[in-house]
């Protein structure tokens, strides 16, 4: 995902560069086509929420915080929980994130979280119903990014995923239409583990995880969520550029060689 308004003069500079190191496989720190930056990542930093995760990706530093609440369920999905992705781009972590209400950019990425997590069944929305219709666990899931160094999607939806595991909540038991909380803990009921890969793209070149140099001089973006079984249950390519059919099929096959090699990092196995 390019957060960038306006594509900077140097772009064309940086571009230009790419495209001669592409031609030769390469890039400008050094990676290989097909290689991420580092990813590390660490549970349980925010002692108020009741899940975290903060994941860096290179130079991109995304915190996620978790809350559960009960409330109303949606009219249209009666027996089934609440699920609410919020992303907040701080200014702190660029000079081109504004103060102010969530912008396009926080938007797009808040929806194609939820609908990693959404689609993909990773929270099963159907066990946090207490009363059907009346009364659920509602989960909020607040994305913040502290460093921007590129590829928010990524780093963003490991976050996600990591503080929704982490998570534990007051468990509540029901009597007629009265819920009673219990002193007893209880963890989120999680099915699934996605990992979403991100690739920018120059002419007929394509690289994963776009550093912030290399997402100024991209001309286009794709990224897929895959599930521990290798579904794709999200993908997202922004209005810029032009990748054929085939090129589409080559990097949805080198996304879930790579979203299986992250998914180890982050110590999810797949069943």
């Amino acid at each position: 995902m390019s957060v960038t308004k306006e594509k900077p003069v140097t772009s064309n500079i940086l571009q230009k560069e790419m495209n001669e190191l592409l031609e030769q496989n390469k890039r400008l720190d050094g990676r290989a086509l097909e290689e991420h930056r580092k990813i590390t990542f660490d549970v349980g930093i925010l002692e108020k929420a009741e899940g975290s995760a903060i994941v860096s990706l290179g130079d991109t530093i995304v915190l996620v915080g978790i809350k559960v609440e009960l409330g109303n369920p949606f009219p249209d999905t009666p027996n089934q929980g609440v699920l609410t992705v919020n992303a907040e781009l701080l200014p702190l972590a660029s000079p081109s994130f504004e103060p102010g209400p969530p912008d396009e950019t926080s938007i797009a990425l808040a929806r194609y979280v939820d609908r990693s997590i959404r689609e993909s069944k990773v929270l099963d929305l159907d066990s946090l119903v207490l009363i059907p219709g009346k009364l659920v666990y509602v989960v909020y899931v607040d994305v913040y990014v502290l460093d921007y160094g590129g590829n928010l999607i990524d780093a963003s939806v490991l976050a996600a995923v990591k503080a929704l595991e982490n998570t534990t909540m007051n468990k509540y038991e029901v009597s007629g239409d009265a819920p009673r909380k219990t002193e007893e803990k209880i963890s989120l009921p999680l099915k699934d583990r996605p990992v979403s890969t991100t690739f920018g793209i120059i002419g007929t070149k394509y690289f994963i995880d776009p550093n912030l140099e290399e997402e100024q001089a991209s001309e286009g973006f794709l990224s897929f969520t895959f599930t521990k079984a290798g579904n794709v249950c999200a993908v997202m390519k922004n209005e810029r550029g032009y990748v054929s059919p085939s090129q589409v099929l080559e990097m949805m096959e080198t996304a879930w060689q790579k979203a299986k090699e992250i998914g180890a990092i982050m110590g999810w196995r797949s069943e």
